[in-house]
């Protein structure tokens, strides 16, 4: 845990009052970017507050953060929080459940994240990124984070179900739009969960558009199975009673994957574009390395060992511009973190954000500078001081697909393209399970 711990209380650590009624609800969700960065800066490592539905908890230094993830982390559920916000779309998937059925269904689709399959899906990638390349023309202005949500979404489901979804991605892609969006809502936060509010509606119509397409999937997997995508194997698999997933469990896991599946990485793809085109000694570095490892042909997983730069700039841009901003947990039982006793079924936060952008692990933190990202800063670096996939037993089961995926799309996409953002573009985020823009990115795309 962080040094200079205190002598171990059960009293509340120091920290915001909040408002009567609604606590702090209000400043996390409308500007919870600066909420939990300036709980930081004025309370400390470990900070406290009280809402209506029990304490919350939020963890700033790495040690603290792995003791929860890592060392202790069979004490900690996702809690009640982190399920009424995803439960609606991925009921219970691995991103939700717990305990036996988790186990049993991360075991069921950890193969498809083998490091001999992901060599597999290096070509998909290329070839999904130069499907989308193709619509492009010089001098257009284009919608990049929905671009990068297209071809993200286009992957996962060739990759990891084995099929293609041209005739769905519009469908699929909307609905979870609409959910994500919808989820932002405070009603979502505040009124009890039978409330029939207008964003609760919207992310029910949300779901039931998904699920006609997931459920469509999924028999046509039935007529004609695979033999290695996730779908025939989640439809083949028995447990140990010899019992069949039912449908609902299949299609919960299949539209985890959807969701974090591409979220993350388009994401990812958005915020470094958006770095880049404010960086422009980062992209001629970012150019020279790929005229020099690739000279104009499609990059090849082979040649990831040589793209040293590129896999720096994508480690920079998660750091700064983390596609989860931030993680929660509660606890089965009571423990000590920092000194502080954390009581059972309270709320523990912990955010990369802050983490990511804190000056005793980072110089000039706010900076953009993949430089940094040497194997010796690496290594000087505390455990979790960088989490961008989270970390323990819960740690994003496709850390390898979207680090793959993230170097082989930018590689592709600026050996043919310049980008540089619209006049008055800004990046303006908002906050749910991801930090996603409030508004598009435009940005003009110029062939090179």
């Amino acid at each position: 845990m962080s040094s200079d711990v205190p002598p171990m209380t059960d009293e509340m650590p120091p920290g915001p009052d909040g408002l009567p009624i609604v606590g702090n609800y209000l400043a996390s969700v409308r500007r919870p970017f600066e909420f939990m960065t300036d709980n930081a800066a004025e309370y400390g490592d470990v900070v406290g507050w009280k809402e209506l539905d029990g304490p919350v908890y939020q963890l700033n230094h790495p040690d603290d953060i792995e003791h929860v993830l890592v060392q202790n982390n069979q004490n900690y559920v996702k809690g009640d929080a982190f399920q009424r916000t995803l439960g609606p779309i991925t009921g219970n998937g691995i991103l939700n459940s717990e305990g036996a059925v988790w186990r049993r269904n991360r075991h069921l689709i950890q193969p498809a994240f083998h490091p001999d399959r992901i060599q597999e899906y290096a070509e998909m990638m290329t070839d999904a990124t130069e499907e989308m390349l193709a619509t492009w023309e010089d001098g257009q202005t284009r919608p990049v984070h929905e671009d990068m949500m297209t071809v993200t979404l286009k992957i996962v489901a060739r990759a990891l179900f084995g099929v293609d979804i041209n005739d769905h991605v519009d469908d699929i892609g909307s609905a979870l739009e609409e959910f994500m969006a919808a989820s932002e809502s405070l009603s979502n936060y505040v009124l009890p969960q039978a409330v029939p509010t207008p964003s609760r509606r919207r992310i029910r119509e949300a779901r039931a558009r998904l699920d006609e397409v997931v459920y469509e999937l999924i028999e046509e997997r039935r007529a004609n199975p695979g033999e290695r995508d996730v779908i025939s194997m989640l439809i083949d698999v028995t447990d140990d009673e010899g019992e069949r997933l039912s449908t609902e469990q299949i299609r919960d896991e299949v539209v985890t994957l959807l969701l974090a599946g591409h979220e993350t990485t388009a994401l990812s793809l958005t915020f470094t574009a958006y770095a880049l085109a404010r960086h422009p000694g980062a992209e001629a570095k970012l150019i020279a390395e790929l005229d020099e490892v690739l000279d104009g042909r499609t990059p090849e997983m082979t040649d990831l060992p040589e793209l040293t730069y590129t896999e720096q700039v994508v480690k920079e841009s998660m750091r700064l511009y983390p596609p989860v901003p931030g993680i929660v947990r509660e606890p089965v039982k009571p423990d000590v973190v920092g000194g502080y006793e954390i009581p059972p079924g309270a709320t523990v936060r912990m955010h990369q954000w802050v983490v990511h952008r804190d000056a005793r692990w980072y110089d000039d933190p706010l900076a953009f500078e993949p430089e940094r990202w040497t194997d010796d800063f690496e290594q000087s670096l505390p455990r979790l001081a960088y989490f961008p996939f989270a970390a323990g037993p819960r740690r994003c089961i496709g850390d390898r697909f979207a680090m793959l995926e993230a170097r082989l799309l930018l590689a592709t996409i600026y050996q043919r393209y310049h980008l540089e953002l619209t006049p008055g573009a800004t990046l303006d985020l908002m906050a749910t399970v991801t930090a996603r823009p409030k508004e598009e990115i435009p940005m003009t795309v110029r062939r090179r």
